[in-house]
């Protein structure tokens, strides 16, 4: 069953230029061009592309927050511009450089603020709160105001001021932005567990690209508006011609290495670098450097997935 269904949606806006002193022109710009997708529940999808590409216009839509131009969409069977409060019940958001936690307040106040205007039974809201704090590692926080956090707690808080009304779908918009490696891992840790044992739907806009590798299986690419790629990871990597590169570290110098399915990218002394597609297996590469040459060490290393993108916004 779809949670999240988009067809044929649209979003335009209405850009007012000074074209001289006393005139200017209304051009009109599509932020968001005919976009159609479905999300199940239980999914974690990776929803990517450059700035200006549409991608938070398009959050926006499925929160209510903006109306589409045209197209539909249903969120948890609801249409989010016309049932903003039921819709609020129903999902969670996070947006990386906005706070949904009172400035002023203790952490522990703005999280009893969310549950009186979710309606939270207290006993639920007890166990989500205490399971919450163990997993993000908010105990030694919660008395203390959310301008003294950093900026890595307070994500930790706004996720957790999220999930408290136990959303079934959860937004995240950039939620690793500017946070250290330490706070990354432990975000990334949560939001596997989150999908595991409660089956939240995530929706993850990013552009930190190792975010989508770690918790997402599938990713969509929106471009200009359109979404130009919808499929797995795998997928991601044949379209954009992914190829594995395999470090041979020969026993002395010798003249490129000539095998099938392999090409030689770079030579360093007894070090080569040869390139063969992400999809092939490495087995008869390695098996027939190591028939034919001295080899003293070798390693393989996966395509980067940065490499991939470019290549698709490229094209």
């Amino acid at each position: 069953m779809s949670l999240i269904e988009v067809t044929d949606l649209s979003r335009t806006f209405e850009v007012r230029r000074k074209v001289s002193r006393f005139r200017r022109e209304v051009h009109e710009v599509r932020a968001v061009d005919h976009l159609s997708f479905a999300v199940g529940a239980g999914e974690m999808v990776g929803y990517i592309g450059p700035n200006g590409a549409g991608k938070s216009t398009t959050i926006k839509m499925l929160t209510g927050i903006l109306v589409p131009s045209s197209g539909s969409l249903s969120v948890a069977g609801i249409d989010p511009s016309r049932n903003r409060v039921e819709l609020t019940r129903r999902i969670g958001v996070v947006f990386g450089q906005r706070t949904t936690l009172w400035w002023d307040l203790p952490l522990r106040d703005s999280f009893e603020l969310l549950r009186r205007i979710y309606r939270i039974d207290r006993d639920r809201y007890r166990r989500n709160l205490a399971e919450f704090t163990e997993l993000l590692e908010l105990g030694d926080l919660l008395d203390t105001p959310v301008r003294q956090l950093s900026l890595g707690q307070r994500m930790r808080g706004d996720i957790a001021a999220a999930l408290l009304h136990d959303p079934e779908i959860l937004y995240l918009d950039e939620p690793t932005i500017g946070l250290d490696v330490v706070s990354k891992g432990r975000l990334r840790e949560f939001l596997r567990t989150l999908n595991a044992e409660r089956g939240v739907t995530l929706l993850l806009t990013t552009h930190d690209l190792q975010d989508i590798e770690q918790l997402c299986s599938r990713v969509m690419v929106i471009d200009h508006g359109f979404l130009v790629f919808d499929g797995s990871l795998e997928l991601l990597h044949e379209r954009g011609g992914s190829t594995r590169t395999l470090v041979v570290d020969l026993v002395d110098e010798a003249p490129p290495i000539d095998v099938p399915g392999a090409e030689v990218r770079k030579v360093e002394g007894p070090r080569q670098w040869l390139s063969f597609p992400a999809k092939a297996s490495a087995a008869p590469v390695v098996a027939a450097v190591a028939a034919s040459y001295d080899v003293a060490d070798l390693s393989i290393t996966e395509p980067a997935i940065e490499d991939v993108i470019r290549a698709i916004y490229t094209r």
